[in-house]
């Protein structure tokens, strides 16, 4: 490249060509230096010949690449490349063939030539010799391992270890409330399971006391329905008989057997009703007990009771009322124990009457008290809960 370095130089920038252009009167340029010449408004002229040039609409990308120079060029190069590849020390000047890199461009921090500071791109930078340069970035190592030892710049890693240790502590935290919540809940489901275990079974044993109070009373009715449908029969085939002793006889021991039937005593159904019902348990009992407390709910005992008449019903629940509207008074009259009286009342009324034959004029009243109670109950847990334990 040596010996074309003439001809692939531009004579503006006496660099090698880089996007060399052709102009009408055939001399050429760099494209970038053509560009520097062109001014607004003013003409242009060949640098070499001093020809008039036309400026065209599209400027100097409208005139036509030297392809052929371009190619040279690069074919240059590649070999260039290929040489300084292989050998050995600072290498040559890409831009100036066969001037050594022997100078460094502070300016541009990279090595250029002698051509490349007086004429080329880097004139006017400044520069240092290739060895005071690689003294200085020596000394400028071992300072720069000195910032990289100090405590300052380990604070990246104190942070990057908080942070992981913070990730660490907080998924360990979500862990333990996971396992908090499963246990809390599988405790839940095991307490509602033995709750819901002993409602069943205080029903199945009030259904088995149901059998044994009503079966044998029912099989013996049935046998005396047998023993009547049999009567009937009977008087059925005495109606058929013709002869008059048979028909004697059969009438005589059909009237005996009727006459028996009928001095049979036969037992007494009596209108009886469930208490308490478990939807009055679990809508008052289990619906006012806070959700931890579910585990000191007691297991009612189910019991066959006779049915109350509508008149005792009102007349048992006057005893309840008098006291709850007397403990309504003391509290209207700030008395502490109004509070304890009008307890007593409800639990009172509350045996003493269902839910589902209360008269209709005391069902709101006793919704309020029912309010009252629940909340007195709430109240009062957390004292007796102290006292217990």
């Amino acid at each position: 490249m040596e010996r074309l370095e003439e001809e692939l130089t531009c004579p503006i920038c006496c660099d090698t060509f880089s996007e060399p252009r052709v102009l009408p009167c055939s001399h050429t340029f760099c494209g970038p230096c053509l560009r520097g010449l062109l001014r607004p408004g003013a003409g242009l002229s060949c640098p070499s010949c001093r020809a008039p040039l036309p400026v065209p609409a599209a400027a100097i990308e409208a005139l036509p690449i030297n392809f052929a120079l371009k190619a040279v060029i690069e074919k240059c190069q590649q070999e260039e490349r290929v040489g300084t590849g292989t050998g050995t020390g600072t290498g040559t000047c890409r831009a100036h063939p066969q001037q050594p890199l022997n100078i460094y461009c502070l300016q541009d921090r990279r090595l250029v030539c002698g051509q490349c500071v007086t004429v080329g791109k880097h004139r006017g930078h400044s520069i240092d010799d290739l060895q005071s340069a690689y003294r200085k970035a020596r000394e400028a190592s071992g300072q720069l391992l000195g910032q990289l030892a100090d405590p300052a710049c380990s604070k990246v890693f104190l942070c990057s270890e908080k942070l992981l240790q913070q990730k660490d502590q907080c998924q360990s935290a979500l862990q333990s409330d996971r396992e908090a919540v499963l246990k809390y809940f599988q405790e839940l489901g095991d307490i509602l399971e033995l709750k819901k275990t002993a409602l069943l079974s205080a029903l199945n044993e009030l259904d088995s006391h149901i059998l044994e109070k009503y079966d044998p009373l029912i099989e013996e009715v049935e046998k005396l329905k047998l023993e009547e449908i049999e009567l009937k029969e009977l008087h059925c085939d005495l109606l058929m008989e013709e002869s008059p002793l048979l028909f004697l006889e059969k009438m005589n021991e059909l009237q005996l057997r009727l006459h028996a039937l009928r001095l049979r005593q036969l037992p007494e159904p009596e209108p009886v009703e469930i208490h308490p019902r478990m939807q009055t348990v679990l809508q008052y009992m289990w619906s006012a007990t806070a959700l931890g407390q579910v585990h000191r709910i007691p297991t009612p005992k189910l019991t066959l009771a006779h049915e109350s008449r509508g008149n005792l019903t009102a007349l048992s629940a006057l005893p309840p009322l008098i006291l709850m509207l007397t403990s309504l008074l003391l509290l209207s009259l700030k008395d502490p124990n109004g509070f304890l009286l009008l307890l007593i009342s409800f639990v009172l009324w509350h045996q003493v009457i269902s839910p589902g034959t209360i008269p209709a004029p005391l069902v709101q009243l006793r919704e309020f008290l029912l309010c009252i109670y629940q909340r007195f109950c709430t109240y009062l847990q957390a004292p007796v809960q102290e006292l217990t334990y």
